[in-house]
């Protein structure tokens, strides 16, 4: 059956990211939804930011596509070029290998939530703009920028 039974999903805490990076995004809560429907080309998260939470560390995709769509709540979007306030039903779309490093951050007093899509590309490189910090999807682990591995 196609209709996904989302209070069965599981609920992933936290972004993963070595210490210190992984403070700021500690109680933000993602759910796999495209995982859980079996979808294979591109990704849908149901993520939870609570306030005073970051999406993520600030990056950019090598090779892959982005889309945000608040569902709930006020994020503020920040760029390169600045910050931007989303509320519900506002989206924003990042290509890849753009450079424009981003993250959201939840400053409003209530939880937001958002639908996070992505697409999957196995040679993708995530890098993190304000910190020495990437990830490539071929193997998920966290190196610096030269490639050295990170230890904390």
């Amino acid at each position: 059956m196609p209709k996904i039974d989302i209070p069965n999903v599981p609920q992933v805490t936290g972004a993963g990211y070595p210490p210190p990076f992984d403070a700021p995004c500690a109680h933000r809560i993602r759910q796999r939804v495209g995982n859980a429907g079996g979808l294979r080309d591109f990704g849908v998260n149901l993520m939870q930011l609570p306030p005073g939470n970051w999406s993520s560390q600030r990056r950019w995709h090598s090779h892959e596509d982005e889309f945000v769509y608040v569902l709930e709540g006020e994020l503020v979007l920040i760029e390169d070029a600045g910050e931007t306030v989303l509320r519900a039903g506002d989206c924003a779309a990042f290509p890849k290998a753009s450079g424009n490093g981003h993250h959201m951050i939840n400053r409003s007093e209530r939880g937001a939530v958002y639908l996070e899509v992505g697409s999957r590309q196995a040679e993708d490189v995530a890098i993190c703009t304000d910190i020495d910090l990437m990830s490539a999807n071929a193997d998920g682990r966290f190196v610096h920028k030269d490639g050295a591995t990170y230890t904390t």
